[in-house]
């Protein structure tokens, strides 16, 4: 399968994708109206391609993002086999209607019903530095929810897109029901919105995730943005210092950095501070090339990065540790950088209060657990956080205090890999959630039915025409559910009683 980008005659149009989304909508009411477990198995036949193309996968994320196999397969393919086996076994139950339960003895005549229905037309644009695992986990929700997808991924990594194409359309679907577009993706999400999408999902940058939301106002379009963030990982004073150095330097580094849930910050307690950061610069020290730390995506990207740990050091900010040069590799030597530790940091530096995509982390301690969470939320952003401690309850109760949308324990950036768990941020790093249940429902438009199950009721005790009498009852009401004592409520029983009764009544 190559992976060159098509030509602009080739790429797709906001008249050609307009076109496809129409078709999406033609197909989608005949896939909804597939029982789930119909839905499922068809998808099964796309489960069955992933698994016969491991290889073939992880070698094109490989070669057009330049992560390390490794890397691809483990935090990529690895991942979406788990995912796709959890939400076909688990889609019947999470598209199945349910009950909301009472809300009051007054209603008790009341029975509400949720009822889950697709949006129709589900638009996915996905980022390039997790090129499959993101997308693939996205469209395998939305068909099994129902919905019609059209799938558009990163200029950057279109061999992926195309073996996403193919392992899609390997479930035999129906024509049109799934699409996969090319474009640049300036023009993408103003085509997307304007071209008719029910709902949008975009992972990327903060900037764009505003824009859409702008353009999706003239609609009011449901979007679930995945943004950036500036993750914070609390070294606490009784953590396990082994695991902690290398769960940060994982978090931290693999994918070259470039992961929105890495660890940027790193906060340790200022009893340990300087053994562990002792303890974790030997441990980058020893980071070789190709073991943990592969090359930059692109070279604009490395400039970027590189640019904003300059800014750091003009501003006083000391390089505590850098791993190895790299060697010279044809095609790809212009593109390393190498894992970096910034010590003497403060808040007004990139690595504080910014998006730094890449293999930079700032180390900074913290005197007592207040301080590390005000160090921890200082950022804008909210997408993950860790804290490392042998005192669960301790860990638990900083894991609440961190304003971020997931949160792991002796551990960091692995919870998107958990099918089961949402993902998503707060602030800066998105609205909405993708994985899990909650992810799944945001394929999902809520339908509530109300249905009256008391007999030969002829109206109910508020209606029409209105006396002194229903004004009395409902005034009887209020007292039975807000009064300040027991007595004043009992008083107001007869009340209730006596209006109750004028539900029988013609």
């Amino acid at each position: 399968m190559g992976t060159e980008i098509k030509g602009k005659d080739e790429q797709e149009t906001a008249a050609s994708l307009a076109a496809k989304i129409a078709e999406g909508r033609a197909a989608q009411s005949d896939w909804a109206a597939r029982p789930c477990r119909e839905r499922a198995a068809c998808l099964r036949k796309s489960v069955k391609y992933l698994g016969s193309h491991i290889d073939e996968i992880t070698e094109i994320i490989h070669r057009e993002n330049g992560k390390l196999k490794t890397d691809a397969l483990a935090a990529e393919v690895l991942p979406a086999l788990m995912a796709a086996r959890y939400y076909i076994r688990m889609s019947r139950r999470f598209c199945a209607p349910g009950r909301t339960g009472g809300g009051s003895l007054l209603m008790f005549n009341k029975r509400s019903r949720l009822v889950y229905k697709p949006y129709g037309v589900v638009g996915i644009i996905s980022p390039w530095n997790y090129p499959f695992a993101i997308p693939f986990s996205e469209v395998m929700m939305a068909l099994l929810a129902g919905n019609a997808v059209i799938l558009k991924t990163a200029s950057l990594t279109p061999g992926v897109g195309r073996m996403l194409e193919a392992l899609f359309n390997a479930a035999e679907l129906p024509d049109g029901l799934f699409s996969y577009v090319e474009m640049p993706g300036s023009e993408a999400g103003p085509a997307f919105i304007r071209g008719g999408v029910d709902k949008l999902f975009f992972t990327g940058s903060s900037a764009t995730g505003r824009e859409l939301m702008a353009l999706a106002a003239e609609r009011l379009l449901p979007l679930v943005l995945e943004l950036g963030g500036s993750d914070a990982a609390i070294i606490c004073d009784d953590a396990d210092t082994d695991r902690a150095a290398w769960g940060v330097i994982w978090a931290g580094f693999s994918n070259a950095g470039q992961s929105c849930g890495g660890v940027q910050r790193i906060l340790i307690h200022e009893k340990i501070y300087g053994p562990f950061l002792e303890k974790f610069c030997a441990l980058v020290r020893e980071l070789k090339p190709g073991d943990g730390l592969g090359p930059m995506a692109t070279l604009r990207h490395k400039e970027v990065v590189q640019q904003q740990i300059d800014a750091c050091l003009a501003s006083g900010a000391k390089i505590a540790v850098q791993s190895d040069a790299w060697p010279t590799v044809q095609g790809v030597e212009n593109r390393f950088l190498p894992a970096t530790v910034l010590t003497d940091v403060t808040p007004d530096m990139p690595i504080m209060n910014a998006e730094v995509f890449g293999p930079v982390v700032a180390a900074l301690p913290f005197k007592d657990d207040a301080e590390a969470l005000r160090l921890a939320n200082r950022s804008s952003y909210g997408l993950t956080g860790s804290v490392w401690s042998r005192n669960s309850r301790r860990a638990r109760r900083l894991a609440c205090g961190i304003n971020a949308g997931a949160v792991m324990i002796n551990d960091h950036l692995m919870s998107h890999g958990l099918a089961e768990t949402p993902w998503g941020g707060f602030g800066d790093s998105g609205i909405g959630r993708t994985h899990g249940e909650l992810g799944f429902r945001e394929m999902l438009k809520v339908q509530v039915i109300v249905d009256d199950i008391l007999p030969l009721v002829k109206r109910n005790l508020f209606w029409h025409p209105y006396t002194e009498k229903v004004y009395r009852g409902v005034r009887a009401i209020a007292e039975f559910l807000g009064g300040q004592t027991a007595a004043s409520r009992l008083k107001a029983l007869p009340g209730v009683l006596r209006i109750f009764f004028r539900c029988w009544e013609k």
